[in-house]
């Protein structure tokens, strides 16, 4: 079957697709109900299917010839341990961890906080939530006190699992003292917190609320799986909202299992007991999606890598993985990407592994610019996936479908629409816009498996950001359009198109070209408001390494390029080259922050910032002559 034939069956018959699809999945009891509306018209898919993900996920893999298989591999350069799970084993952690939730009373339904660095027990906690049918909530190990307190009060868990420290590159932070105070700001206070204690710090305890993790799991026994229901909730997780206030995504059990077995190979082109690597953290959506639950529900050997994609211990760190554990698809940030572009833009340190295992690379989270696209296709040689989706869908809205169909690639597309998404660009009056004109890129409804179904605890605020600007979409608050042959390219944050001089500009495009630069390892473009004009372009550069021009002339050089693609309409006239753009933990460039600061607006210094100093940076700009 190609990819156009899949993708019109799910369009024209959805009940029918997916009922098939979820037939690759062990039911306790298969849904009857394919599709159903609840009282808001919310849709539910499998709603009344009984299930549990980690049953199918471990339980059902060991039952069925793949108990001794690699199901985790855990390899961590900054701690220089590394561990091998099968899936008997795996299945038997899990369930003693579950055993060890049930003894503290956590029950179906109960929330769980998982606070973790990424280890193995992280995992294992997850699965174990899962096991028991408790909905979990991971939050980014690390993250600051206050933003852990809100996430407390929203999600009210009966439990906090924790550890008393986690490691960043050869730093060590600390993580009880973090929890400690995010207990003491909250208004919600846990049962119990249990905290793994991490080899290189021991967290004060403050009994009886305080549990040691290894004490308590050798009191416990396993558990069996706990039936749930397919719209029963698997877990919350958390993105940012533009109010401020974090939004919970929740997940069902039943569309999310099936989403990502389905994804598994349709997308990835994966096989049962293929090496699958998502190079992300648990605490983001990716890290769910990819490194947990697709590639154990698919059979999979999946790798839980506590490192960076350089000085771990450099920009080969990477491609060692690939080597040791000949993994078959990579897929990482484009940030990632770049990071390593710019530290080895020769891959000289690549070419001292064998990557012959290695059949595709895969990218999301931001979008993938067609330089760093093309350094990755020329220095490897193999086909690079640049693909679409949001932590609110848990899985691609648009892909290369590998699995189905290997279409011809675009550079600074995502390809095409995947199955279940019928995408169409809107412009401001809700109108659907023709090939080539750049909009709002809308989802109509119902959305397929997996994706949001409300906001934790929110339904007026789900309905209000996400469905209601235009009735009968899901507004996925990028902009972008479809190309005559129907390829998606996504081009930013609708908030990212700038408007010099009554010309709407998409300032992704500008990036596009200044990238374009052989100098430039990455770059920013974000409006700055203006008396005349309303808004003009500024641009922030990261130069790569070795770079013997002056910055002068590099500037300069970048304002022609955009003179010479765009025209003098753009007007960009001013630039800053600057040692790292500020970013997010998972590699998203802080575009509206920078904006923020260069338009003298107030901010707040964004939790999820990787380097505070590269905003600090950004200011001194401001501060110039």
């Amino acid at each position: 079957m190609n990819y156009h034939d899949e993708f019109n069956n799910s369009k024209d018959n959805p009940e029918a697709f997916w009922k098939d699809k979820s037939t690759d999945l062990k039911w306790f009891k298969p849904p009857q109900k394919i599709l159903s509306q609840d009282e808001y018209g919310i849709h539910h898919w499998f709603s009344d299917g009984e299930m549990n993900t980690a049953y199918m996920a471990l339980d059902y893999h060991v039952d069925n010839g793949r108990a001794d298989q690699a199901a985790l591999i855990y390899d961590s350069p900054v701690s220089g341990i590394k561990q091998t799970f099968t899936y008997r084993e795996l299945r038997d952690e899990v369930a003693l961890c579950a055993g060890m939730l049930k003894d503290l009373d956590v029950i179906k339904g109960d929330r769980v906080i998982i606070y973790m660095p990424m280890i193995p027990q992280a995992a294992i906690a997850m699965l174990a939530c899962a096991r028991i049918g408790a909905i979990h909530s991971v939050v980014f190990g690390g993250f600051a006190a206050p933003e852990l307190a809100i996430r407390i009060d929203d999600a009210t868990p009966k439990v906090i699992l924790s550890a008393s420290c986690g490691i960043e590159i050869k730093r060590c932070i600390e993580y009880k003292p973090l929890l400690d105070k995010a207990i003491k700001i909250a208004s919600h206070a846990p049962n119990h917190c249990v905290i793994y204690q991490h080899k290189l710090a021991k967290a004060s305890m403050h009994p009886p609320r305080d549990i040691d993790w290894q004490e308590a799991l050798s009191k416990s026994e396993p558990v069996d799986c706990t039936p749930v229901k397919g719209s029963d909730l698997l877990y919350i997780l958390y993105t940012s909202g533009t109010t401020g206030k974090p939004k919970g995504v929740v997940r069902e059990n039943g569309g999310h299992a099936v989403a990502m077995k389905y994804s598994m190979k349709a997308i990835y082109d994966m096989n049962p007991g293929d090496v699958f690597w998502a190079a992300s953290d648990v605490g983001w959506v990716v890290g769910h999606s990819y490194i947990i639950y697709a590639p154990l529900l698919h059979g999979c050997t999946t790798i839980l890598y506590e490192g960076k994609p350089i000085m771990t211990p450099d920009a080969g760190a990477f491609w060692r993985v690939v080597e040791e554990y000949k993994v078959k698809a990579l897929f990482t940030a484009p940030t990632a990407f770049r990071a390593i572009k710019k530290e080895d833009p020769q891959a000289a340190l690549a070419n001292k592994y064998d990557l012959s295992s290695l059949e595709s690379l895969f990218s999301a989270g931001e979008r993938l610019d067609p330089p760093t696209y093309e350094w990755l296709c020329d220095t490897f040689k193999l086909p690079v996936i640049d693909h679409w989706w949001q932590t609110e869908t848990g899985w691609a809205i648009s892909a290369n479908m590998r699995g189905i169909e290997k279409m011809p690639v675009k550079a600074g597309s995502s390809t095409v629409p995947c199955p279940g998404y019928t995408i169409e660009i809107l412009g401001e009056d809700g109108k659907k816009l023709s090939a080539n004109q750049q909009g709002n890129i809308a989802v109509k409804l119902p959305l397929p498996p997996s994706c949001l179904t409300t906001i934790w605890e929110d339904m007026p605020r789900f309905k209000a950001e996400y469905l209601e600007t235009y009735p009968g979409y899901y507004v996925s608050g990028d902009g972008g359009y479809l190309d005559d042959d129907g390829y998606l390219f996504v081009m930013g944050r609708v908030d990212d198109v700038i408007n010099v001089a009554g010309h709407r500009l998409s300032t992704g495009g500008m990036e596009e070209i200044i990238g374009k630069h052989e100098a430039i390892a990455e770059c920013a473009v974000v409006g700055r408001n203006d008396d005349l004009k309303g808004q003009i372009p500024v641009g922030f550069v990261v130069l790569k390494n070795g770079i013997k021009d002056s910055e002068k002339d590099i500037i300069k050089a970048l304002m022609l390029l955009v003179r010479e693609e765009i025209g003098a309409v753009a007007s960009f006239k001013e630039a800053y080259v600057v040692k790292r753009l500020p970013k997010t933990r998972s590699g998203k460039i802080l575009r509206k922050t920078i904006r923020q600061i260069f338009n003298g607006e107030t901010f707040s210094m964004p939790s999820t910032i990787e380097d505070p100093t590269s905003l600090q940076e950004i200011e001194n700009l401001m501060s110039r002559p």
